[in-house]
């Protein structure tokens, strides 16, 4: 039976004062809040996800190349996605039904598989689990190869962080990016720049104001702990965190401006990924998963005064 929600079955986990929103559809994370105050910006459940929104990115995060790559000798062709910019985009599971293999009062593990299937002839087992605790939301994601021969894979997760109420413009981000790669009007890589005295430069906290982002940045600053971390401060004096373990190389910022007006800069998308834009071509990140072998990879969300 199809649910009434376009994003499918809602799964609610709690931990003392926090709740967060596992959807069927995608696999993600609709919303996240502390004592009622937005840790992600949700979208509305009688909506389809919009700007990815919370969503897993697999097995390619951000953009490949006309959706056509090379691997061990053969070429591919993927759907186009971003058909504007002839690109793919985001890999293949955000409209897949996933299937709660788990569900307890503060946590969720959702899975699905992929197929073999024309221009990606392989198969892969995914497993995301969601936990709440004293520290905040944590999420791992496992990636196998179930099939015969090695095949290329990239990860990624698109949640975005609240300003609680009101927009990211009047906010104060942080964020752990060295480098920015640049891009071309298509969105493809097309250099790197060092942030530093540029307006990207958050590494120091700054307020965002009316700056459009969506980049990638790499070279992060790391706690001792090996977590990058990005923060954004609201209005009201509360921080919404992000960290990523080191697993994930790269962090996709984007401030949202070129979602529908309603929806624009209402949270800044703060995105773990596992690869480069375009990896499947130029093979920065790219993981090589042989036949029975997994990847995996952690991060996780808290919301501190």
């Amino acid at each position: 039976m199809i649910s009434a929600h376009p994003s499918g079955d809602q799964f609610e986990i709690r931990h003392g004062n926090q709740k967060a929103t596992i959807v069927e559809v995608g696999g993600g994370i609709r919303a996240y809040e502390v004592d009622g105050r937005a840790v992600l910006d949700p979208f509305p459940v009688d909506r389809i996800c919009d700007g990815a929104h919370g969503a897993p990115l697999i097995p390619w995060p951000n953009r490949l190349d006309g959706g056509r790559y090379s691997f061990d000798g053969a070429d591919y062709q993927l759907p186009l996605t971003e058909p504007e910019k002839d690109n793919a985009i985001h890999g293949f599971l955000r409209w897949v039904a996933w299937t709660a293999e788990s569900h307890g009062p503060n946590a969720v593990t959702m899975s699905t598989s992929i197929a073999p299937r024309p221009g990606f002839p392989f198969g892969l087992e995914v497993t995301v689990s969601y936990r709440l605790d004293e520290g905040g939301l944590s999420v791992k994601t496992e990636i196998a190869n179930v099939g015969e021969s090695p095949c290329p894979v990239g990860h990624g997760q698109h949640p975005y962080l609240s300003p609680g109420e009101g927009l990211i413009d009047e906010c104060q981000l942080q964020h752990p990016g060295t480098v920015r790669i640049l891009t071309d009007e298509r969105q493809l890589p097309a250099g790197r720049e060092d942030v530093a005295g540029t307006a990207f430069d958050c590494h120091e906290s700054r307020q965002l104001g009316f700056l459009d982002i969506d980049f990638a940045f790499t070279d992060l600053i790391r706690d001792q702990e090996g977590k990058a971390w990005t923060r954004l401060t609201g209005t009201d004096g509360k921080t919404a965190s992000i960290w990523i373990d080191e697993s994930y190389p790269l962090l996709q910022l984007y401030t949202g401006h070129t979602l529908a007006p309603d929806r624009a800069r209402r949270g800044l998308g703060t995105e773990p990924m596992s690869c480069a834009p375009n990896a499947f071509n130029n093979g920065e990140g790219l993981i090589r998963l042989g036949p029975g072998e997994m990847t995996s990879a952690a991060w996780g969300v808290e919301l501190t005064d």
